[in-house]
């Protein structure tokens, strides 16, 4: 059996980290989270979302 992968939209980013919408594009648009363009849609992958949250924690 094939797992499927979680994608994450961009407005549910947007909702997960509590900022704009326009914030996410411009973190895809400057390319510092990986993002697929599906129709007009932006998906994420888990995997680049994860790695995305472990280059900005502040630790």
């Amino acid at each position: 059996m094939i797992k499927e992968k979680e994608f994450y939209k961009a407005e549910d980013l947007a909702e997960l980290l509590q900022v704009n919408i326009m914030t996410i594009y411009r973190y895809i648009k400057a390319g510092r989270l990986k993002a697929y363009k599906i129709g007009r849609e932006y998906r994420v992958d888990d995997a680049e979302f994860q790695a995305f949250l472990k280059k900005v924690s502040t630790k």
